[in-house]
This record gives C-alpha cells, sequence and structure tokens, in this order.
C-alpha cells in the first residue's frame, strides 16, 4: 500500500512517499532553499550576448538570470528558417521588458536560468500561452490513447498556444480537460496585466512548489493513504477515489512516529548496506556522483560469476531507489562488479532500465563504458539531499581529510630551518601536542641546533594539526 506523510506544520516542508513501509521518494525543502522553480517574473533584459547565444536578465533577485536564445518567446514564434542565423539582436534588445519563469535555481555564482515560454501547471495538462506545440506525456505507452488526446486537445488551442498533457489525463472525460485549459488561459492573462502595471523587475507570480510537487504524487496514487500533520494544507488538498486522508495528532512528530528520521540520517551516510552483505559507496562531487558497488560479506553459493550477477541484481535496484531518495542529477556513474559475460550487463542495464521507470525525472541511460562503469544522467532541477541539509566542513573544507602531523611537522622544521640566520635567541611557536609528538626529545634538540634557536612551545587545541610562528626574541620574554 502506497503512504505519503506530509510534515508541514513547522517552516521547514518535507513529505516521503511509501510503498510497503519502504521510503520511495524523500523531498525535504529547507527555508533557506526554497525553490523559486516556475516563479514568473517580470524582468528586463540587462545585457545581450550574441556570442553566447543568450541573455542576461535583471529580475529584482541578487543575481540576474540566463535566458537562452532558445528559450526567448520571439525566437521561438519566429517562422523563418533561417532565423538560427540571425543576430540575437534581432530578437531582443537591451532595456527591453519581458515575461520570464524561472527553470531553474541559482547555484553557486551562477544566477537562475530563465525561460520566456511561460508554462502554467494544471491537474491535467502544462498550459503554455505561446508554446505553439502539443504533445503527450511519454508515460502514456498506448499508442491509440495518445492519439485520440493529441487530436481532441488540438481542437482545444488557439493560434501560438502550447500543451503538455499529464498522464492523469488519459482516463479523464475531455470536458474536465476543457474547463481547466479555460481556467489557465484566465490565469495567464491576469498574470499579463499585472505585468503591465509594474515598473521595476520582480515577481508577479510565486508558484508553491512543494503544494504541487504533493499534488502531483497524489494524483498518480491509484489506492492508499495520505497523513498529514497540518490542517490547513489538508484542506488544501483535493479528495481522490481510493485515496483516505487523515490528520497527524499524536504528540510524537509525524517523520519519527513513521520511522523517516532514521531513513533521512541513512539516505546521509556514504554507505548502503544491501540485505546480502553487499554494500554500496556513494561519492558526490560538483561535477558528478559516483556509485561503487562491492561484494562485501557476500560470498554466494556457487560459482564467482552467479555472486556478481546476483550482487549487481540487487545493487541496480538499491541505486535506482537511492538516486530518487538522495535526489542525484547530473552525470551519474555506477562502477558494477565486474562482469565478463555480455549478456551479463545487458541484464544488469534491462534491470536499472525497469528500476528508473517510475522516476518522474528526465533520465537517459547511455550503458557501459569499456571499463565496465554503466552512465547514466538525470535532469536536475534543484539540489540534492545532500547539498539542501549539508555544509562542507569548515576543518577539511569538504575534501574530508586533513594534513598529517607529520606533514605539519615537517613544514614547521622547513620554516624555521629558513630563519636560521636571525639573530634572536628563540621562537614561540603556537602548535598542537600531536605536531610536536612527531619528534623525539633528541630530534627537538637537532632541530634547536639546525636553527640555532631555543624552540618554546604553547599548546594549542585544534581540531587538525597546526602550528604558528607567533614571535622571535630573547628566551626568558618567551616563557608561557
Amino acid at each position: 500500500m502506497k503512504r505519503l506523510v506530509i510534515n508541514t506544520i513547522n517552516r521547514e516542508k518535507r513529505y516521503a512517499l511509501l510503498d510497503q513501509n519502504e521510503v520511495e521518494e524523500l523531498y525535504i525543502e529547507p527555508l533557506q532553499l526554497e525553490t523559486k522553480v516556475g516563479n514568473i517574473y517580470l524582468g528586463i533584459v540587462e545585457k545581450v550576448m550574441p556570442g553566447l547565444n543568450a541573455l542576461f536578465v535583471n529580475i529584482g533577485e541578487e543575481k540576474s538570470g540566463f535566458l537562452h536564445k532558445d528559450k526567448l518567446q520571439s525566437y521561438a514564434l519566429e517562422d523563418d528558417d533561417k532565423k538560427e542565423k540571425r543576430n540575437l539582436s534581432s530578437f531582443v534588445h537591451q532595456g527591453e521588458r519581458l515575461l520570464v519563469q524561472v527553470e531553474k535555481d541559482q547555484t553557486g555564482t551562477k544566477g537562475p536560468r530563465l525561460t520566456g515560454i511561460v508554462e502554467l501547471q494544471g491537474n491535467y495538462m502544462v498550459y503554455l500561452p505561446y508554446g505553439n506545440y502539443l504533445a503527450v506525456s511519454k508515460k502514456i505507452t498506448n499508442q491509440s490513447v495518445r492519439e485520440q488526446l493529441k487530436q481532441n486537445c488540438a481542437r482545444l488551442l488557439e493560434a501560438k498556444e502550447g500543451l503538455v498533457i499529464r498522464t492523469a489525463a488519459k482516463d479523464v472525460d475531455m470536458a474536465v480537460l476543457k474547463k481547466e485549459l479555460t481556467q489557465l488561459r484566465v490565469k495567464y492573462q491576469q498574470l499579463y496585466a499585472a505585468s503591465l502595471l509594474i515598473k521595476r523587475p520582480g515577481v508577479i507570480q510565486t508558484e508553491d512548489q512543494f503544494l504541487h510537487k504533493v499534488r502531483q504524487v497524489i494524483q498518480k496514487m491509484k489506492s492508499g493513504e495520505v497523513i498529514v500533520d497540518d490542517t490547513t494544507v489538508k484542506k488544501q488538498l483535493q479528495p481522490k477515489d481510493n485515496v483516505t486522508f487523515h490528520l497527524h495528532t499524536d504528540q510524537e512528530a509525524i517523520f519519527t512516529s513513521y520511522g523517516l528520521e532514521r531513513e533521512i540520517e541513512k539516505a546521509l551516510k556514504r554507505i548502503v548496506w544491501l540485505d546480502n552483505g553487499s554494500y554500496l559507496i556513494f561519492d558526490e562531487t560538483e561535477a558528478l556522483a559516483i556509485i561503487d558497488v562491492n561484494t562485501g560479506k557476500f560470498s554466494g553459493k556457487h560459482q564467482l560469476q552467479d555472486t556478481v550477477l546476483k550482487t549487481n541484481e540487487l545493487a541496480a535496484r538499491e541505486v535506482a531507489r537511492q538516486i530518487r531518495i538522495r535526489d542525484l542529477a547530473g552525470m551519474i556513474l555506477i562502477d558494477f562488479i565486474s562482469m565478463e559475460k555480455e549478456q551479463d550487463r545487458i541484464h544488469i542495464l534491462s534491470v536499472i532500465k525497469e528500476a528508473l521507470a517510475t522516476d518522474e525525472r528526465q533520465i537517459k541511460v547511455i550503458g557501459f563504458t569499456p571499463l565496465g562503469i554503466l552512465q547514466l544522467t538525470r535532469k536536475k532541477t534543484k539540489v540534492s539531499l545532500s547539498e539542501a541539509l549539508q555544509e562542507n566542513c569548515t576543518v577539511c573544507h569538504g575534501t574530508g581529510k586533513v594534513l598529517r602531523a607529520e606533514t605539519v611537522a615537517f613544514r614547521l622544521e622547513r620554516e624555521l630551518w629558513s630563519y636560521r640566520t636571525r639573530d634572536e635567541e628563540a621562537v614561540l611557536i603556537e602548535v598542537t601536542r600531536d605536531v610536536v609528538a612527531v619528534y623525539t626529545k633528541e630530534e627537538l634538540q637537532q632541530l634547536e641546533e639546525s636553527c640555532a634557536k631555543h624552540l618554546v612551545f604553547d599548546f594549542i587545541d585544534r581540531p587538525k594539526p597546526s602550528y604558528q610562528i607567533k614571535r622571535f626574541g630573547p628566551l626568558k620574554e618567551m616563557q608561557v
């Protein structure tokens, strides 16, 4: 049975989707990282960059947004076959007012990515006032149903309008779709009218992405239950057949009550153990995510290849689940245990494709490299779970490593040697005990002789081996 647990009673919004009590999806929206994806702004073109085929748009936020030529409304609606060869300045100019929407949040030094082709989300469709195309969700696999939906919806569209038909629309009467389309048209007209009244760049509509995501999850649930801890949110959710809604009123927090706090902790760990004793190692970098599969304690009952195949098969399914839970995106490399037979690699490829089929994000499974590493990409729309909940360690700066005490001691030794020609009698050094412990008593005496100075240590507490030369002078002034 599917169960959706929604936690919105506090400032941090979270939900977890469980299937047979196993976490299938985990979404956390911390207040400081609240997404702006879907927000609609009145923007003013700040700079046109023909060399990049893009422009920067001031939307009234901290950083200007980046808008590529392909996402510019005037370019998309142009019928000229030679428009690709025309200069960007023929489609837009500096200071021009544009209605834009955030496609991707700002990350690091990069501003948000924008589109001039505005989309309005509905339960059964995505309406594009100037999209100029019609598409049906790839999740609807029945070709006759796809064609029927496309033909019926095409008759509803006006010139230049666009529509993306959601999976949920396949079992809905056309009258319902027509009503929703009318509502979305009115909504856009109101937004456009509001933009005409604004003089400075700024937000026109904020999209509550959290509630939108929750509604999408509920829409796809064929049966199950929804448990929420906030009365206001419960009222905002539409009833659905075969799905029951409950208000969590226990004193114990909702995520704690359903064991989800523990699941979050597990999702932040580097190692994930599998049921057969094998394990996965997850490493996230700025460029890509790497997943390593290890046999661990699993040795199998028969030959080596049997052990390898069973481990890789189990790992493939868990990797797909972890990708969703951890919200890994961009380039993902999976280092499965080496398989000698091509048919085994083909089998694992089909297993992971099947496991990833339910993922809502756009995923492209590229295949195995000559070194046996599986490559895939997953569309990134927000930061991963670890990026949202964790920050780099101030001691190791995110590397997970610090210099050894011996390395720091040798650095101190070289620096002291460079001061050997100074006339002062002694030197005062702030240092952690582990650095001094590298030397024996005799080695410290040799160090004093080589630098021609008395060494006076002032021991300090630091989370990593370190030292600092404070000053030189007479020995009697150096006592601590």
